[in-house]
């Protein structure tokens, strides 16, 4: 997936690769910069600055974002990124839990509505990503008397689950729309990666799903904040790679 959404490029020396990097356009505003990846054995020659800028020459004049390593962070840093957050990975066996009422399986009908809701608490259009996902895992809707007002995503991911995009408006409407997808995933090895900032964290540990770690969000170019703030808001990512 991550193909086919991405520009990729690589270094080579003697017919070796010893660096990659991918850029992930986002519409026409945002894009995210991810697996920067150089061989250890390649590291402290300043490849990684060179494929980094080679990558924004992809990028352009969109926003640029990215979760980096506390090692990766002074080249960011250097480029011209800024912290903008924490990102907490959590993962494990999921406990059993049981299904919240006001959320159902999401259908063609209510795509164009994801969409709208994603570009709210995301800040660019994700319609390709958001199509791939629809096509190759599960969404979950959440249905008020006002409309839909947030939606998750599942699908297959390393050793087991992902469960991201979450896009709600509260963060008791996020744990609906991930007891949903919960429910009839129990014992199944699953990640969720969401913002310290979000309050999810006693939630997903009650479920099974362990602090394994994180990253650091970064910025660059950052368009500036719109005048209405929204009203909806990113609870989990699609991935660390994808935002």
């Amino acid at each position: 997936m991550l193909l086919e959404l991405s520009s990729g490029l690589v270094a080579i020396e003697n017919q070796r690769v010893v660096a990659t990097i991918f850029v992930t356009p986002h519409g026409a505003d945002v894009a995210t910069i991810n697996m920067v990846i150089v061989d250890e054995a390649m590291r402290g020659r300043g490849i990684g600055r060179r494929i980094m800028q080679a990558a924004l020459e992809i990028v352009g004049t969109r926003e640029c974002r990215l979760v980096a390593t506390a090692e990766g962070l002074p080249l960011y840093q250097s480029l011209g990124f800024e912290r903008t957050g924490e990102i907490a990975q959590h993962q494990g066996p999921l406990r059993a839990c049981i299904a919240a009422g006001a959320v159902d399986r999401a259908t063609s009908a209510d795509f164009d509505h994801i969409v709208a809701l994603d570009r709210l608490a995301y800040g660019a259009d994700r319609t390709a990503l958001l199509q791939a996902l629809f096509h190759t895992g599960r969404l979950a809707v959440l249905r008020k008397t006002d409309g839909l007002r947030g939606y998750a995503a599942l699908r297959a991911f390393g050793r087991g689950e992902l469960c991201g995009p979450v896009v709600a408006e509260t963060a008791a409407d996020a744990q609906d729309l991930l007891s949903f997808l919960f429910a009839a995933r129990p014992g199944v090895f699953m990640r969720v990666d969401t913002g310290a900032e979000t309050g999810l964290a006693p939630f997903l540990l009650e479920h099974g799903l362990a602090h394994v770690g994180g990253g650091i969000a970064m910025r660059r170019a950052a368009s500036p904040a719109p005048s209405n703030i929204s009203s909806v808001h990113t609870f989990a990512l699609a991935s660390q790679a994808l935002g």
